[in-house]
């Protein structure tokens, strides 16, 4: 039977390595401090922005929810990131997305202080991963690689397939693979014979936004499937599909009215891979367990900058 890989696990052993750096930092002079601006009013981003204050709350950690109406203009955004940048209590600045329409949101995310970008997204920083060079890495990709070494799934010398190419996820999670010495093919959407790829990956990342694209014929068996999909899927046909007629999760559906969906078939993954994340319950949890991480290491690098010792 394949083996659950548990994003919850992971995200609690990775929060209690952080609360004694939380510590240590705000006995030495003050707690890390992080910004998030939540410009408009959108119902998923509002959740995501919540589940981030109250992790930076059950840490210690300093947080500000800044929240611009949706008629807020591209000036006003800049000096507000502008202002964040220059304030010596916050260590990371998270814009979180999607912005209003009139908002140029390559502007505003160039804005933000690279040493602040604690999403990972400013040009510097991808530049940085790409060169090997320390920095923050974008949260998702970077919890994928805590979730594989701490379950002990050896990544040197495996085959890696990323199916997905954003900024976001797919092309940092790919360079990620290969500093830890994978072999790493990216496909995507124009990739030929996808099926036959992915059935070569030791490790398989699904990050393209399709729910259950990924089914046994794309599963090389006893292979390693990460599940990077978040979709909400609200046909009951699909829904039945999907879940073979589980009446667990068909229940489940009925009551909700919806059900969240990976990139990979729930079903095929579990019969033919040897370990995978699920949905939910996989990769999601790390994402903020790694927000909370960057911005610790960027107050700590700060402290060490006050301090004279580097």
């Amino acid at each position: 039977m394949a083996q659950i890989l548990d994003g919850n696990r992971v995200r609690d052993e990775i929060k209690s390595e952080l609360k004694p750096r939380v510590e240590a930092l705000a006995a030495g002079s003050r707690p890390p401090g992080l910004a998030v601006v939540l410009a408009g009013n959108n119902p998923a981003s509002e959740i995501y922005v919540r589940n981030k204050i109250k992790a930076c709350h059950d840490l210690g950690i300093y947080s500000e929810n800044i929240t611009p109406g949706d008629s807020v203009s591209m000036e006003d955004m800049l000096e507000l990131v502008r202002g964040l940048n220059q304030r010596p209590d916050i260590d990371g600045i998270l814009v979180q997305l999607p912005l209003p329409a009139q908002v140029d949101t390559k502007r505003i995310l160039l804005a933000v202080d690279p040493s602040k970008d604690v999403d990972g997204f400013h040009p510097c920083n991808m530049g940085r991963l790409v060169a090997g060079l320390p920095g923050p890495r974008a949260c998702t990709p970077a919890g994928i690689l805590e979730l594989l070494k701490r379950y002990a799934i050896q990544i040197s010398g495996k085959r890696a397939v990323v199916v997905g190419r954003s900024d976001i996820v797919g092309k940092p999670v790919a360079f990620l693979l290969l500093q830890e010495h994978a072999t790493v093919t990216i496909c995507h959407s124009k990739t030929p014979n996808l099926a036959e790829i992915c059935r070569e990956a030791d490790i398989l990342v699904a990050a393209m936004g399709r729910a259950a694209l990924i089914t046994a014929e794309y599963i090389k068996p006893g292979s390693t499937v990460i599940d990077v999909g978040t979709n909400r899927v609200s046909n009951r046909e699909e829904a039945l599909r999907i879940f073979r007629n589980s009446a667990d999760r068909m229940a489940m559906f009925d009551k909700r009215g919806s059900a969240l969906v990976g990139d990979v078939d729930p079903v095929d993954v579990a019969e033919v891979a040897g370990a995978y994340t699920p949905v939910p319950g996989g990769v999601g949890p790390l994402t903020i367990a790694m927000l909370m991480a960057n911005t610790v290491a960027a107050a700590e690098q700060r402290a060490e900058q006050r301090l004279g010792l580097c």
